[in-house]
């Protein structure tokens, strides 16, 4: 929102700061100014001016000579000029010698501003310079009466006329005022006007605040006798309010008005288009006007749309509708859509005699969506979708027929038609000086806090101890809120710095963030960088990882309205995400690359859907590079260890995953229950991802290992007794896994078993065909006594029998 000093000094006359000042006292007490503009920036020694005499440049056919008289002393200058649009007698801004200004005749402004020096063009003295309104650091937005390509004649407007030679041309102009931009928030309705900013500055400043005095208008008559108005859905318009004026005379607004519109950033039109948007900026009440004589019946609706129906809008477009969207009706047909923009059927034109003005309160949620299904967000729209207060409505509608009469722009009829269902009325909030003062670690006096009230319009009711809060502050519902407001007129740089009291209680992170933090702990001790992908996924994901037509992780949850097919579902794997990471890397030759990533999968209960899907956390590690299926297979087993998964840890190689090598792929099985898998990559599938090297995966479902994890550490001492270590060489059949020997090892050595470890497998031409030879280092230990022969050989015998009885066979 944009707002010009001086029209805020029209309300707080006793305003006197630099633009600067303000912008930091507002900002501290809660209206945020993001910035600044004056106006007036490098616009130095420029004067009204009068051309007394024009003559033909000797020597350039496109120059004239003129002779300028620049105060009532009858001080005259040359100047030499290229602009076609001047003549004698003129009245034109002149920047004397060495005077600046802000830009160029194309509107370009340059830092700093352009300094003008006497000199000579083509052989003629020339001693300054008359300005276009481009030159003064404007446009033809703010001042519709300058020409398009020439010199400023201030002359040509009316309401100039009879000024002084030698006067400040940029102050006659309006150009001392600076335009400041604030950030509302949206709970503060009450500053997305001119009154509110206003009421906030007098505060801040404590000034006193001088609303405009809006006096009774209207003649005789009644407006219940020339228009009705009916609200079918209430929930949706919470009051209307309707007034007439008759015998309209357009015409252009007056410059006070167009300046202060100009700034705000709308562009004057005329004096019945002007006073609405004014009003508007003002009170942050939008308004409309409709030509009377095209509203059939004389008679407002307010109600649906019907889906399917189109009306044609003010800027000419043609507007599909829907049944949510709430329209202004007469007794035939729509004239306006409600809160956004009026119709083409009923815009005012030259020929309009007879005005219908309206200010109504929406429903803001219902504007906002509205606006957005048509695409036609306007000034009107935006305010209405903060939800305004339904008592700014007549207070406005009566400002604007002030206006009306003040500017002689028509004849107001008295009274207006107002239906208002349910009048809302301001509230009741409990006040307590002590508690402010100890939640603010202040010691202000109950007296200094009401006065910080009573210069926003807080009232206090000292019978009840209460604070009354008009209707319009929807921000101030409980006692934080009032502490709020007297901390921000206080100051916050003035609150005393004070220790926070209570009883503090021992905080630590929940047990599933404990796990996750493990996994990013081993995960980077391994080398593996962090990564971060989206969980939104395109269909063709599971052809590219050659998924069975009927595989379940093929049914998704649908995105209604995604950004396009690439994501418009939820995914049900990790493994897209953390592959195109992959190629990424590989493609820009990264080398020896490892990436983890927590990603949460979705996995729908049902289709379609009726409840929230399964989301389920799952730890995913990749890699290419140095490293293989073992190295993958050693971080999964750390992992696992580091959370306490300290049961038996197995492999079944027989998973059925078809993006996985099918020789080089395993389910990670804990106890028996599948918690995951790791292998290769599938050749087809690395390919169609662009991955150049093998790459390896590993997939835990976090849930299943949160289920499972522990930290209960039990402390066992240095051992007493010596360990016993014999080494196995066997000979088995290819088809026998490590899995299956570790296990019976593991059985048969029972509490006496400390490690058991692989050192060796031999595949070659020393063994038979279809066989291999695996070696392991099994150690033995008893906690409460040094082993005797015996029980060593009792162990490696029932080891050995075990062992035969998988058809191995100790190697020759």
């Amino acid at each position: 929102m944009n707002t010009p000093l001086s029209w805020i000094k029209a309300y707080v006359p006793d305003l006197s700061c630099t633009a600067q000042e303000y912008t930091d006292a507002m900002t501290l007490t809660g209206t945020k100014v993001e910035g600044f503009e004056a106006l007036d920036k490098n616009l130095e020694k420029i004067v009204v001016a009068k051309i007394l005499k024009i003559e033909r440049h000797p020597d350039a056919d496109k120059l004239i000579v003129c002779q300028v008289q620049i105060d009532e002393e009858g001080t005259v200058i040359q100047i030499v000029t290229g602009a076609p649009n001047v003549k004698e007698g003129d009245i034109v801004p002149v920047v004397l010698d060495g005077g600046r200004v802000a830009g160029d005749h194309d509107g370009n402004k340059t830092e700093g501003g352009t300094k003008i020096k006497k000199g000579k063009l083509r052989g003629i003295e020339s001693n300054g310079m008359m300005c276009s309104i481009e030159e003064l650091g404007s446009n033809r937005d703010m001042y519709p009466d300058a020409p398009e390509s020439g010199i400023y004649i201030i002359s040509d407007n009316p309401e100039y006329q009879g000024v002084k030679l030698g006067t400040d041309a940029v102050e006659l102009l309006g150009l001392r005022d600076v335009v400041f931009e604030y950030e509302i928030t949206s709970n503060r309705v009450d500053c997305f006007g001119v009154l509110g900013i206003a009421r906030e500055a007098a505060a801040t400043f404590r000034k006193p605040f001088v609303p405009p005095v809006v006096p009774e208008t209207g003649n005789s008559e009644k407006a219940e006798d020339y228009v009705s108005v009916e609200i079918k859905d209430t929930d949706l318009c919470k009051r209307y309010v309707a007034r007439v004026v008759k015998n309209i005379k357009v015409a252009p607004s007056p410059e006070w008005m167009k300046r202060r519109l100009a700034a705000c950033g709308i562009r004057p039109i005329n004096n019945i288009v002007d006073i609405t948007n004014y009003v508007m900026e003002e009170y942050g009440q939008p308004m409309h006007a409709f030509d009377l004589d095209t509203v059939a019946g004389h008679k407002i609706i307010v109600r649906r749309a019907a889906d399917g129906e189109n009306f044609q809008t003010l800027d000419g477009q043609e507007r599909t509708l829907d049944a949510s969207m709430l329209m202004i009706c007469d007794a035939e047909k729509e004239i306006g859509i409600a809160g956004i923009m009026g119709g083409e059927n009923s815009k005012i034109t030259d020929n309009a005699t007879t005005l219908l003005f309206e200010a109504a309160c929406f429903d803001g949620t219902n504007i906002r969506l509205s606006a957005k299904k048509l695409g036609m967000r306007t000034d009107a729209s935006a305010k209405f979708e903060k939800g305004l207060d339904p008592n700014t409505a007549m207070e406005a509608i009566n400002r604007a027929c002030a206006l009306i009469e003040e500017l002689g722009a028509g004849e107001v009829v008295g009274g207006a038609v107002d239906v208002y269902p349910e009048v809302r009325t301001g509230r009741r909030v409990k006040f307590s000086p002590e508690k402010a003062n100890k939640l603010l670690g202040t010691e202000l006096s109950k007296e200094q806090m009401i006065s910080y009230f009573e210069a926003v319009d807080l009232e206090y009711d000292k019978e009840t101890d209460e604070v009354l809060v008009p209707s319009w502050r929807q921000d101030i519902e409980c006692q934080a809120d009032l502490a709020e407001e007297v901390a921000r007129f206080y100051g916050y740089d003035n609150i005393p710095v004070s220790l926070p009291t209570g009883e503090a209680t021992t905080g630590k992170l929940s047990f599933k963030r404990r796990i996750e933090g493990y996994a990013r702990l081993v995960a980077e001790q391994y080398g593996f960088c962090e990564a971060m992908t989206y969980s939104f996924e395109s269909p063709k994901v599971f052809d590219k990882l050659m998924l069975d037509a009927d595989d379940t992780l093929r049914r998704t949850v649908t995105i209604s309205n995604p950004l396009g097919e690439d994501f418009s579902i939820m995914r049900t794997l990790p493994l897209n995400g953390m592959l195109t990471s992959l190629a990424t890397n590989y493609n820009r030759r990264n080398k020896n690359v490892r990436l983890y990533e927590l990603a949460t999968i979705y996995l729908p209960k049902e289709l379609p859907l009726t409840e929230l899907p399964d989301e389920r956390r799952q730890l995913t590690f990749g890699m290419y590079g140095e490293g293989d299926f073992f190295t993958m297979k050693g971080v999964v087993e750390e992992f696992l260890a580091k959370v306490g998964l300290n049961g038996l840890i197995t492999y079944d190689p027989a998973a059925k995953r078809n993006y996985l090598h099918p020789g080089r792929k395993a389910e990670i099985l804990y106890e028996g229950c599948a918690i995951g898998y790791l292998g290769e990559i599938h050749p087809e599938v690395a390919e169609g991802y662009g991955i150049g090297d093998k790459a390896y995966i590993a997939v835990l479902d976090m849930p299943m290992v949160t289920e499972r994890a522990g930290f209960d550490v039990k402390y066992t001492g240095v051992a007493k007794y010596p360990a016993v270590s014999r080494d196995f060489s066997m000979v088995m059949k290819k088809e026998i896994l490590a899995g299956q020997v570790e296990e019976v090892i593991r059985k048969n050595a029972g509490k006496l078993l400390e490690h058991c470890t692989l050192f060796d497998v031999y595949e070659g031409s020393q063994i038979e065909e279809g066989y291999k030879s695996m070696a392991y280092s099994v150690g033995l230990r008893a906690q409460d006594r040094t082993l005797e022969e015996k029980e060593i050989t009792a162990v490696t015998d029932k080891i050995l029998k075990g062992l035969s009885d998988l058809g191995i066979e100790l190697r020759k």
